[in-house]
């Protein structure tokens, strides 16, 4: 066979690269050996392109998959040894679908899953398949685990890991509710108030032990947002007694919220 061309079988798209094969491994690195490797790998392009079609429709574009497919085609051309009697073709198919199922596993996930439960899913996955195809119309968990050996539990794994390879939008909307209720619109939010919830127990003890008077005064200015002005009219004092009586009072709670065993002598 030439070097510079690669003749293929006359009933089949199959090509024939033994001898080709041959020389790629005799030859060192070089120009020559680069242009038969490429050679090589345009004549068995066809075959990577097949296999990535097999795993079409599964999230990820058509495209992709055959250069995902391709590099595991290089890969093959490097790494097959024409010396140990195996056809390439043998050798190749399980290299290009192995690159094919690596980026499945390794990229396409939306959630991060550990490589068991990938394959509790894989099995899950064919068990059903394989159960529905002989008439099962929706198979359990006690059908898929008797026709696997899986425990139900192992069952149980595969199929939850079943939602998990692809995510929801934040934005699609909530079936079975009224209106436009999206997933996000959904999600809970940081409440500001719990902050200050430690403080505000903190002081209630200190608080409750203040004269009526001086307990209410904070209460209407940090609750009802009255202004001291207001405060001083409704308790019939004037303005800057108000404002003292809150400096007091506010520096009193700071202080046995913070040093709660000062009295104590400690």
């Amino acid at each position: 066979m030439s070097t510079r061309r690669v003749s293929h079988r006359k009933h089949d798209d199959t090509p024939r690269t033994d001898d080709a094969f041959a020389r790629l491994a005799a030859l060192p690195d070089g120009v020559e050996r680069a242009a038969l490797r490429e050679e090589v790998v345009r004549a068995w392009l066809p075959l990577s392109q097949r296999l990535a079609g097999r795993y079409r429709d599964r999230g990820e574009a058509v495209e992709d998959l055959r250069q995902i497919a391709a590099v595991g085609l290089l890969k093959a051309v490097d790494g097959f040894d024409p010396a140990h009697g195996t056809a390439f073709l043998a050798y190749a198919t399980p290299t290009i679908t192995g690159e094919i199922k690596r980026h499945f596993r390794d990229h396409m996930w939306a959630v991060h899953v550990p490589r068991r439960v990938q394959e509790l899913r894989t099995r899950v996955r064919e068990a059903r398949l394989e159960l529905q195809a002989t008439g099962t119309i929706e198979p359990g968990e006690p059908e898929i685990a008797r026709h696997t050996g899986l425990s139900e539990d192992e069952v149980r794994t595969g199929m939850e890991a079943l939602d998990s390879f692809c995510a929801l939008s934040l934005d699609a909307e909530q079936s079975g509710t009224e209106g436009s209720c999206t997933l996000g619109g959904a999600l809970g939010a940081d409440d500001p108030a719990l902050d200050t919830l430690v403080d505000r127990e903190s002081v209630k003890p200190a608080l409750h032990a203040l004269p009526a008077r001086e307990r209410r005064i904070p209460y209407l200015r940090y609750f009802r947002g009255m202004t001291q002005k207001s405060i001083g009219r409704e308790l019939g004092i004037s303005q800057m007694h108000v404002c003292r009586l809150l400096r007091q009072c506010c520096a009193d709670l700071r202080d046995e919220a913070t040093c709660p065993a000062r009295e104590e002598g400690v």
